[in-house]
């Protein structure tokens, strides 16, 4: 439940880029020199004012399901220490009747939370999948209209990227020209992600 937005992001970001290499016409050859930019493609993503609306909303969804599973945990919380305490009190049959009902409510809690972490990250994954293949539509676009021959994410571990200049970085303006294009406006501060590195990886 309490999966971060760029863990979840960098999971579902190949499978999003490579599906969109895929249905993309290969780049005309260039006469010119090669011009390469960077980008933490997740990070664009999840930093645009869509994706932080969007996953503060599924936040939002999913909080009384958090709040269910927190009064779970504090029922199992007390059965044990209740158990613990009288345990020496008890007759072996009452011992072994609390044991067996600590148990189920222990397995319950172990497959309620399984089920709300199963079903969070599968929406955020649909949530990132819808978002992130329009923000490729704006980074090819980015990419064709500045003559960049090649763009590498660096926030993919597999990337073989040591160094890159800031200049060369266009997280940020791919962040700008979808937010300019999708019109969400910005969250307010106190809800914003926090800003998240966008230099290649270490």
């Amino acid at each position: 439940m309490k999966s971060s937005l760029a863990l979840v992001f960098t999971l579902a970001s190949g499978l999003v880029l490579s599906a969109a290499a895929q249905t993309s016409a290969a780049p005309a050859a260039s006469a010119g020199p090669t011009k390469i930019a960077v980008i933490a493609f997740q990070v664009a993503v999840a930093q645009t004012n869509e994706g932080q609306r969007n996953f503060a909303d599924l936040q939002k969804k999913y909080e009384p399901r958090r709040q269910q599973l927190k009064n779970l945990n504090d029922e199992v919380d007390g059965m044990t220490k209740q158990l613990q305490a009288q345990g020496d009190k008890l007759s072996p049959a009452e011992q072994q009747s609390r044991a067996s009902a600590l148990d189920i409510k222990k397995k319950q809690l172990d497959r309620d939370a399984q089920d709300a972490q199963n079903d969070f990250q599968q929406e955020m994954q649909d949530l990132y999948n819808g978002l992130a293949s329009k923000v490729y539509d704006v980074l090819a676009t980015y990419a064709e209209q500045h003559n960049y021959t090649l763009v590498l994410d660096v926030a993919q571990q597999s990337t073989p990227v040591l160094y890159a200049s800031k200049a060369s970085n266009i997280t940020q303006q791919i962040i700008d020209a979808y937010n300019v294009k999708s019109g969400v406006p910005a969250p307010p501060a106190s809800a914003a992600a926090p800003a998240a590195k966008t230099g290649p990886a270490r």
